[in-house]
């Protein structure tokens, strides 16, 4: 199955790649913040129609499609084109992102860095790759030597979950944090140990499905604010090399 993940993932990003740069509609969602592209709704056809053909007994879950529900213990949750608004502006960092769970329990994962050609993957229990290199979350222990990173919900304005004192927070207690635009690529990050941490308010199931699994098989930790295990409906997530988690934990939680 993951084999067929990644193959999906990268054939949907060779549409995302060659509709870049080019004169594509865009509309909006649920807020002028909140945009979804033909190239979105292109990228969701081509993985939906595959899971149909060769899963056919298989729930869906994805971003622009909503969910197809059945019997199946299996449902493949996918975000087409993680980093919209990145794309439509003209900056290259976004993602595919498909994760498959079985019994609500996410058991393998991909997430396609379209324009840096890299493949995130991880299957439950078999760790996880960048392209065929294993992957480790960083040593930091120090969170004044951190370098983090977030995002920011579309309804940022009416600033949810105090999310922007949470940001000040941190950027004060740390070396520097990023807001990178796709979540999906952010937790690949932390499993590489380019970043040793990320947090963020009202995420989705198909921003983090393929991440959190990603991360966790890299030795990291990923819980909500209050250091519980979360499920791919949580809405906050926080994830880390594990060695600043409780720190990022206190700061979080005070703000």
């Amino acid at each position: 199955m993951i084999e067929d993940i990644i193959s999906i993932a990268r054939e949907a990003g060779e549409i995302i790649r060659n509709g870049f740069g080019t004169d594509f509609n865009i509309e909006y969602k649920t807020n002028e913040s909140n945009l979804v592209t033909e190239i979105d709704k292109a990228s969701e056809k081509l993985i939906t129609e595959f899971i149909k053909k060769k899963y056919p007994t298989h729930g869906i879950l994805a971003e622009e499609g909503g969910e197809t529900r059945n019997t199946s213990e299996y449902v493949w949750v996918v975000d087409p084109l993680d980093g919209t608004t990145n794309f439509a502006h003209g900056l290259p960092i976004f993602s595919v992102s498909i994760g498959v769970q079985k019994d609500n329990k996410t058991i393998a994962g991909t997430v396609y860095d379209v324009m840096n050609n890299i493949v995130y993957s991880s299957e439950s229990g078999s760790g996880a790759f960048a392209n065929d290199r294993k992957l480790s979350v960083s040593k930091n222990g120090n969170l004044s030597h951190a370098v983090l990173v977030t995002g920011f919900p579309y309804n940022i304005y009416e600033n949810p979950e105090t999310a922007l004192e949470k940001f000040a927070a941190l950027i004060k207690a740390s070396r520097a944090v990023r807001r990178l635009g796709s979540a999906a690529i952010d937790l690949c990050y932390v499993a590489r140990g380019v970043f040793d941490g990320f947090w963020e308010v009202q995420l989705n199931p198909w921003d983090m499905c393929a991440g959190k699994l990603i991360v966790e098989e890299a030795g990291g930790v990923v819980t909500d604010f209050a250091g519980n295990e979360i499920n791919i409906f949580t809405k906050k997530i926080l994830a880390s090399n594990g060695f600043v988690h409780k720190e990022m934990m206190k700061i979080l939680n005070e703000n």
